[in-house]
């Protein structure tokens, strides 16, 4: 028998890392009680940033690269990673992160966002670092199958989430708007690899002046890397063309363009003072707000007048918060595509103006790669009206992600082009394998996707189309560049499977969309098999309009190498959760993502490492999970309701009761009696302890790293509770 490795389970931010304070205890406690050692690992933002800079710590302060450590541990067979959602930093909340660090009395240097020297330099590339998507290329080391359990869906069904569906209008206007040339669907290129070589990126100027960008891009034989650029005129143009402003975008480059076409007239008035000032409209319209907020008062009032002569003279503008003014320009990670889309779309086709009513919008996703997709499922419900979440099927994803593939946004091979010339990537013979020209201030990128998780991508499709009869469609469009070399691959890579009696499609999105949405209407199941940028888009949009929520999706993660990496859905709404359980002590983050992944990963760890406690624990987690559902004890979202603590109470009793009424191991299930019934019998006693600390505000200790004793105390607030679990 193999030995039995330890669950890895991950602390993240935000709500799922408070979550993890009151759940945690459980899981060490039921696994202790059958042999299976849970570790922790801190993959947290402040975690991440404190690693990168040991020396500005004291001994005391240093910590251990834990993020680098998982990423040797998921190329290991014996690797179990659950990774709970993470903060994908923008520079905003990098910025907050290390002020709040420096005010704990941590000795971190400021974040240099136009370094002056060498030393800024090397600051600023260290915590770039953990900039943007840090930890899923690092840990993802597989591709992905991310389904809503059949329990899930079955119970949305039957109990429709709140909130609700909204029907549209029938006079709705609502409409997505994109650019017809010049972005990066348009400007792509894309090679296959047919041996393995080191590229480099480089700039070349008009006078012929060559500038390395990226010294070493090492390639192997096989792989696809492509190449684009979004044209900085063509998208000014389009966005001055735009009537109203709802932005969807997941590039800061791209949105700082947003924000200066719709406050022109400010950023042309005082582009000296806001040079001085340091203002980056890349970060938000609130970075010209926090950064005037020091100003002498008359100043200051002079340009707030400017700024609200635009907003009323401007297009419209959808808002965050109409009562606070907070517009969806005003913070980057307000408005990312995967995060923003599927709630609009769920309610009404609307957003909320100035005036706090909801009103039909423009959905202004400037990139036509995907804007499509969404454009075709508006259409639809502007045709058939609002999808029924008591019929409609179910699209599960199996997404293309493993060892980096198809990364972009805020990652190492995306460059603001210096300079009118050229962007190349040449390989170590001085071959150019991709090459454009571009003018100053263009966004270029490029992109990879290794031969071998392609290959593993097609077979976890056939795999999944074999395991549930749904058709498996592959999203991939034959006149865009890199969809051709993925399907050149995808065609001769079927066959090598048993794909006998199964439907497996290749189309292009739209028309993937359409086919999906024909079956959804339908009550059909269809899989979607696509690369990273459409999984991340997919797997927020069709839970959220199916289930309610993309929390509740189960992300399975097969490694390459034989492991399990076990994710727990998104937690786009995470910061609304902490906001209010910080005002008035109530959590509304829903764990059940995090009960399943602890399902599945036991079951992972039972069946590869013949531990057959663990295979009881993930059968009656299982169960357990199912009662949760049954019983309606997802948190409320309203203070005094029952909320996270008190579902994860409720979740601990049905996993014990299950436990101890199992027979696959008899001693256990003795143990487990008087437990379950200790759970049962003081029910009212625990959820008095839990509920009665709501209401009033509570103090943490910190937003990015919370004090450790203070959170417990908040997260564990039942004596009762917290006995019945020690006592194990």
């Amino acid at each position: 028998m193999k030995k039995s490795p330890s669950i890895i389970y991950t602390w993240t931010d935000e709500a799922p890392a408070l979550a993890t304070y009151a759940f945690l205890p459980v899981i060490r406690a039921f696994a202790g009680a059958t042999g299976v050692p849970v570790e922790t690992r801190d993959i947290s933002l402040a975690g991440r940033i404190l690693a990168v800079f040991p020396d500005a710590l004291t001994e005391e302060q240093k910590v251990s690269d834990d993020l680098a450590e998982l990423g040797h541990l998921v190329e290991e067979p014996e690797a179990n990673v659950i990774k709970l959602p993470n903060i994908s930093a923008s520079i905003p909340q990098i910025k907050e992160c290390v002020a709040e660090l420096q005010a704990k009395g941590y000795g971190l240097p400021d974040y240099p966002e136009e370094p002056a020297n060498d030393e800024e330099r090397a600051i600023k590339d260290r915590y770039d670092t953990v900039k943007g998507s840090a930890v899923n290329p690092v840990l993802r080391q597989g591709n992905s199958d991310r389904r809503a359990p059949k329990s899930v869906k079955e119970f949305a069904r039957a109990n429709p989430p709140r909130p609700l569906l909204k029907d549209w209008p029938e006079d709705s206007k609502t409409h997505v708007s994109h650019m017809a040339a010049g972005d990066f669907r348009s400007n792509e290129k894309a090679v296959t690899l047919e041996s393995a070589t080191e590229a480099r990126i480089e700039h070349v100027s008009e006078d012929g002046t060559v500038t390395v960008l990226k010294e070493s891009l090492p390639l192997k034989a096989g792989e696809v890397l492509d190449g684009t650029f979004m044209s900085q005129k063509a998208l000014v143009e389009f966005l001055r063309e735009q009537e109203a402003t709802m932005m969807k975008v997941s590039d800061p480059i791209i949105f700082g363009h947003c924000v200066k076409v719709f406050f022109e007239d400010v950023f042309t008035k005082y582009a000296d003072l806001f040079a001085d000032l340091g203002v980056d409209a890349n970060n938000g319209f609130g970075d010209v707000i926090d950064k005037i907020a020091s100003l002498p008062e008359e100043q200051r009032s002079a340009i707030e007048a400017d700024i609200q002569a635009a907003l009323e003279n401007g297009p419209g503008v959808a808002m965050v918060d109409s009562d606070r003014g907070i517009t969806n320009l005003h913070v980057p990670s307000d408005i990312i595509i995967d995060a923003s889309m599927p709630p609009m779309i769920r309610d009404s086709g609307r957003m909320w103006n100035a005036d706090g009513e909801l009103q039909d919008c423009k959905a202004v996703i400037p990139d036509s790669s995907y804007a499509g997709i969404y454009d075709a499922m508006v259409r639809d419900i502007q045709a058939h009206g609002q999808f029924d979440r008591t019929t409609m099927g179910n699209v599960p994803n199996v997404g293309l992600m493993a060892q980096k593939a198809e990364e972009y946004g805020s990652h190492d091979k995306t460059f603001e082009v210096p300079a009118d010339g050229a962007m190349r990537v040449v390989d170590e013979n001085g071959i150019v394998l991709i090459e454009h020209a571009v003018e100053e201030g263009d966004v270029w990128r490029a992109c990879q996707a290794k031969d071998a998780p392609i290959k593993d991508w097609v077979k976890l499709a056939v795999r999944r189309a074999r395991a549930t009869g749904a058709p498996a469609v592959f999203w991939l469009d034959k006149t865009r560049a890199h969809d051709a070399q993925l399907i050149k691959k995808v065609e001769a890579y079927l066959p090598e499977f048993d794909t006998d009696g199964l439907q497996i499609e290749i189309l292009a999105p739209v028309d993937a969309m359409k086919f999906s949405l024909e079956r959804i209407r339908r009550g059909e199941d269809t899989i979607s098999v696509t690369g990273n940028v459409l999984r991340d888009y997919l797997t927020d949009l069709f839970p959220i309009l199916e289930i309610g929520t993309s929390a509740r999706m189960l992300s399975i993660v097969p490694l390459l190498n034989g492991g399990g990496l076990f994710e727990t859905g998104a937690g786009g709404s995470a910061p609304k959760h902490v906001q209010q359980f910080e005002k008035e002590g109530h959590l509304r983050w829903d764990s059940l993502g995090e009960y399943m992944a602890l399902g599945a990963s036991l079951q992972h760890l039972g069946e590869q490492f013949e531990n057959a406690g663990a295979l009881v624990l993930g059968e009656t987690l299982d169960a357990a999970t199912a009662s949760y559902l049954m019983n309606a004890r997802s948190p409320g979202r309203k203070v005094h309701e029952l909320d996270n603590r008190g579902s994860t109470y409720y979740l601990t009793q049905y996993w014990a009761r299950a436990i101890a009424d199992q027979e696959m191991d008899p001693a256990l299930a003795e143990r487990f009696k008087p437990v379950a019934e200790a759970l049962e019998e003081k029910e009212e006693v625990i959820l008095s302890e839990l509920n009665g600390t709501q209401g009033p505000a509570k103090d943490i200790g910190g937003y990015y790293k919370p004090n450790l004793e203070l959170t417990t105390d908040a997260m564990c607030p039942s004596a009762t509770l917290n006995g019945i679990i020690e006592g194990l």
